[in-house]
């Protein structure tokens, strides 16, 4: 089967890989689309560490095809949008219904996959590796969902919308009246974006170098649209109570501190490298300003992915608009470029 591998130098699609059947607590899903998500580039620049030969992708939607023995919530035919956490949901963490913070969920890739050609294991980013015709995921990844939503669309829940959304609703807990600045207008800004408007947000001010983001960034709830943020304080005098960071630039840490009001809270989202460091004024805290970190939009995957759904059958959500381009697999090179020159939302690659 055709799957994107990195093997530490270089990405190419191959069409020799295969993956394990499913064990006990594991489902074997057909993918039918995988967002093309940042997050997969910086394994690749180096700005997540992560051992290779991988398979890569983490954003992905399709068709149940066999289930493991004691896998009773989803059966072959079901479409489900996977997540990337593979919480074991019985740690602490997890019956407190943080699964975002479960330890056994982090660091620990598996090797499901293998090359026909060689016989070489290859580890599962994210525990998911979307990016392949099929692949073997722990039962809580697998959300049910319903089959009007088209997969192309779908698959963007399980990262992006997750991310931003969920950081808005269930890590910033913003509420109607509070006024939002977005950093960043790429496919997790938007649906920060998104989120505020579900939230309730009457000002919501986008930023992003790229002026030609501004329409799409409006569809989505943006009420204002800067190219820096040498403008927000024209808008907002005495500042935001919520400033979102996308990018992932430590000098941006700064700037969403500096444009906090009191009581202001600056969300940390953009992935900056790991031994990258920020610097900010201490004394600028000591107004009840906070930063706060936010891992997968402190998402609970089967409860969040299922109201988003709805969302999105309501007319609340907007998945379809994210999705800029498809794109065969074979012409990953050219989703990257389309990325990498901001010319899409989302890409997204199909099987």
């Amino acid at each position: 089967m055709r799957g994107v591998v990195f093997d530490g130098k270089s990405v190419q699609v191959v069409d020799d890989l295969e993956v394990r059947d499913p064990g006990p607590g594991e489902v074997l899903v057909g993918i039918a689309a995988a967002g093309l998500c940042h997050s997969d580039l910086s394994v690749v620049d180096g700005t997540i560490p992560f051992p290779p030969p991988v398979v890569l992708g983490h954003e992905g939607a399709g068709v149940v095809e066999a289930v493991g023995p004691g896998v009773t919530h989803v059966v072959p035919g079901d479409h489900v949008a996977l997540s990337t956490l593979a919480n074991c949901g019985a740690c602490a963490d997890c019956d407190r219904g943080r699964p975002t913070m479960c330890r056994k969920a982090i660091g620990m890739p598996g090797q499901p996959f293998s090359r026909a050609s060689t016989g070489q294991p290859l580890f599962q980013f994210a525990s998911n590796s979307s990016f392949a015709e099929r692949t073997v995921v722990k039962a809580v990844q697998a959300v049910r969902i319903p089959k009007d939503i088209p997969l192309t669309s779908a698959a963007l829940m399980g990262c992006g919308v997750l991310t931003g959304v969920g950081a808005v609703l269930n890590r910033a807990k913003v509420d109607r009246g509070e006024t939002v600045v977005v950093i960043g207008t790429g496919g997790i800004g938007l649906n920060v974006i998104q989120g505020a408007r579900i939230a309730g947000a009457p000002t919501i001010v986008a930023v992003d170098t790229n002026p030609e983001k501004e329409a799409v960034a409006r569809r989505f709830g943006a009420t204002h649209f800067l190219t820096s943020t040498d403008g927000v304080r024209e808008i907002l005098p005495t500042g935001a109570d919520h400033v979102f960071e996308c990018v992932g630039h430590t000098g941006l840490v700064r700037t969403a501190i500096e444009l906090l009001d009191r009581h202001g809270q600056a969300i940390l989202l953009g992935m900056t490298a790991p031994r990258a460091e920020a610097s900010f004024p201490p004394a600028a805290m000591f107004l009840d300003k906070s930063i706060l970190g936010c891992r997968y939009g402190s998402s609970r995957p089967q409860k969040d992915i299922a109201l988003y759904a709805e969302l999105y059958r309501s007319g609340g959500l907007l998945l379809d608009e994210l999705v800029t381009r498809t794109y065969p697999v074979e012409e990953f090179a050219r989703a990257v470029e389309d990325a990498e020159q901001g010319k899409v939302a989302r890409g997204v690659l199909t099987f």
